[in-house]
């Protein structure tokens, strides 16, 4: 057998992501400074792999692209271990906690599972009983707090994707509208229209922006969302809602280049503040997001878009340690009236670190490779 015609980049690469996954689903924390306690008495290990929360629902959809690009069956494995234990015990459903049901809806699509009952009872809460904020939109309630008449970046990944998936798969086309709404209607208040870059929170009790801060990892889930929305619903290139999303994308993505380190491809965690550290996971969701565009052609192959998902790839691997963890991944992170607050919320192993890694580097099998 000849060795002279594989890809070594390839196999590289490979070799990271299982590396990933190993240290994903091997997360602890050690000390229970990460721990999340309710009023209830429960605790919810937001670390760790075997709880529920979007850390997870992040992690799932990893493994998911994972086996969808190589087959790879024990992503696969891990995945449906995962919705079995969960499923059997249940959760409080929020913003968050919906995030896994994305995953679990591609599966269930690809006959891996029956998934009806949780996908039918999870996206008929999100439709009908979830809190919602003037105009309709989807308020960022969470385990721990209401957040009255708010509305947070990250929804759009957590609550939005997965409804518009479990829409298609149980062919529910209101589903998919309100969908549609929902992410117009967060562009309408969350994009900056100065700088393209997205506010973390916005409230329409006392119509504000909080701190106004253009947090990293809160925009990387939009530079995620927007070309998986796209694609979810298989948009023609003439569409209005299509050249709506890419036209906001793309304002990212232009203030994106700006802003990247050039020296490690990586992003400030207010992007826009260099005095603020350097932050791996929401480079990984921009890697993803920007390459992911550049294959759709939703943005043009330019060699600054190009070069900057270049970068940013070659920030992430630079990041990931021999044993598979991500390394300067930040902590779950609140909308802040004070912006210096970011910069204080500390730097830690998480499912969500390794998965947008996971994420990014599936991407770059596809894009670069």
């Amino acid at each position: 057998m000849s060795f002279r015609n594989i890809n070594q980049a390839k196999v590289a690469t490979i070799k990271h992501i299982n590396n990933l996954i190993t240290c994903l689903v091997n997360i602890k924390d050690e000390t229970g400074e990460f721990l999340m306690p309710l009023a209830d008495g429960r605790i919810i290990d937001t670390k760790g792999w075997e709880d529920w929360e979007w850390t997870h629902g992040v992690g799932l959809y990893g493994l998911l692209k994972f086996h969808e690009i190589t087959g790879d069956k024990r992503a696969l494995d891990i995945a449906l271990a995962w919705f079995k234990d969960r499923f059997e015990i249940g959760t409080t459903k929020n913003v968050n906690t919906m995030s896994p049901l994305l995953t679990a809806a591609y599966l269930h699509e690809k006959g891996a599972a029956d998934y009806y009952p949780h996908l039918d009872s999870w996206a008929e809460w999100v439709m009908y009983d979830m809190p919602r904020t003037e105009e309709g939109g989807l308020q960022h309630v969470t385990y721990l707090t209401d957040n009255y008449q708010q509305l947070w970046d990250d929804t759009l990944m957590m609550s939005v994707l997965p409804l518009v998936k479990i829409g298609l798969v149980l062919n529910r086309p209101h589903y998919v509208e309100e969908a549609k709404r929902q992410f117009m209607l967060h562009v309408k208040y969350l994009q900056d229209l100065q700088t393209g870059l997205w506010f973390h929170g916005w409230t329409f009790d006392g119509r504000h922006h909080f701190g106004k801060a253009r947090w990293g990892r809160g925009n990387c889930w939009v530079t995620v969302a927007i070309p998986d929305f796209i694609e979810m619903l298989n948009l023609p290139a003439t569409d209005g809602l299509r050249l709506f999303l890419t036209t906001s994308l793309v304002a990212q993505i232009d203030a994106l280049v700006k802003y990247q380190d050039q020296q490690t491809g990586l992003w400030h965690t207010l992007i826009d503040d260099p005095s603020s550290y350097l932050e791996a996971s929401a480079t990984a969701g921009f890697a993803y997001g920007i390459a992911k565009a550049l294959r759709m052609r939703l943005i043009p192959k330019e060699e600054r878009y190009v070069n900057a998902a270049k970068k940013a790839m070659e920030g992430v691997l630079a990041n990931i340690s021999p044993q598979g963890e991500l390394l300067q991944t930040s902590f779950g992170t609140p909308v802040f009236n004070d912006p210096e607050d970011y910069k204080k919320i500390p730097l830690t192993s998480m499912p969500y670190g390794q998965s947008l890694a996971l994420l990014a580097l599936t991407e770059h099998l596809r894009t670069f490779i």
